[in-house]
């Protein structure tokens, strides 16, 4: 009975459950646009734009197909984002130990501690990536056709035990670790470090009394996805056409470097942008959507917990 209120008491807790609705509301705002922007990185032959590789999609395998392989990312993603806001809130302070318990850390420590945030994060988010990559691109099954067709996976669970079994754990679920962590852990620094510029900015002091408004929470949190993106963007392609290799797969990469190499070769280094729109109008709107969700969450367990305190009080009385 008293689980509850002892788990939302302590920061861990607290950041657990903020992370959650932060991550989900994240997930579900920008999805469509994570799928075009995959498709679009992948496939060479889509030169057309956004908008005609989006209609295209929808006219052959329906609405349905930008929703593809969203539960794996949606049954992750309270874990994901409490290990990186806690481990954020962590090192951002252990960077600056100067700092007084009621002060903000500096912003070398919240860069700093954002570089630290993506790399741990890596372990959990590239296996999920990668499972949500190969449900993004599987192909639609061709009827009445005699050829060897790739095979349709029913779900993320399907998509992991598969990829284990032909595949193994290092070539297969943790296939491109290596480039998911020289992604993510610039691209955190530079995301927790223009979140909270930016909040500061715009209202001088929040930092500290944490009283900005939505406005303020959607502006900052937007930009911070789109400048995460724009520094890590080449790094995030290479990643994509390294995870979403398979044994049906025409090109086969055997590391970053050789990916790098075969892809600029073929298209030009053009190829390591393609898909930048889409990623930063995604960004703004699912990072807008986290911050404003986790804040909000937040300040709602945090004068919940107030509530409580002073009703005990006052039985206590």
């Amino acid at each position: 009975m008293d689980f509850w209120p002892e788990f939302i008491a302590n920061s861990w807790g607290r950041e657990f459950v903020a992370g959650g609705f932060g991550g989900t509301a994240g997930i579900i705002a920008g999805y469509p646009l994570d799928t075009l922007r995959i498709r679009q990185q992948q496939y060479s032959s889509n030169k057309g734009s956004a908008f005609s590789i989006l209609r295209h999609a929808v006219a052959r395998e329906g609405p349905c197909a930008l929703y593809r392989g969203m539960a794996a990312p949606l049954a992750s993603v309270t874990f994901q984002n409490a290990i990186a806001f806690q481990t954020y809130a962590v090192l951002s302070r252990a960077c600056d130990p100067n700092v007084a318990k009621d002060d903000p850390p500096s912003y070398k420590a919240v860069a700093i501690g954002g570089i630290g945030t993506g790399a741990i994060q890596s372990i959990v988010l590239s296996p999920v990536e990668l499972i949500k990559i190969r449900l993004q691109l599987q192909p639609q099954p061709k009827p009445q056709s005699n050829t060897n067709q790739p095979t349709i996976h029913k779900g993320p669970l399907d998509v992991a035990r598969n990829i284990l079994r032909k595949e193994g754990w290092r070539r297969g679920i943790y296939r491109g670790l290596t480039i998911t962590v020289l992604r993510d852990a610039p691209a955190h620094g530079v995301y927790f470090w223009t979140y909270e510029y930016v909040r500061e900015q715009l209202h001088p002091g929040v930092r500290k009394n944490g009283q900005e408004t939505f406005q303020t929470m959607l502006l900052a949190g937007g930009l911070a996805g789109v400048a995460s993106w724009i520094c890590c963007y080449p790094l995030d392609v290479i990643k994509t056409r390294i995870q979403a290799q398979s044994e049906f797969s025409t090109v086969k990469y055997s590391g970053i470097v050789d990916c790098f190499r075969t892809s600029v070769k073929k298209e030009g280094y053009s190829v390591l942008w393609r898909g930048l729109g889409t990623a930063v109008a995604r960004a703004f709107v699912v990072n807008g959507a986290v911050f404003t969700a986790y804040e909000t969450a937040l300040r709602f367990i945090l004068n919940n917990n107030n509530n409580h305190e002073a009703i005990q009080t006052e039985t206590a009385l």
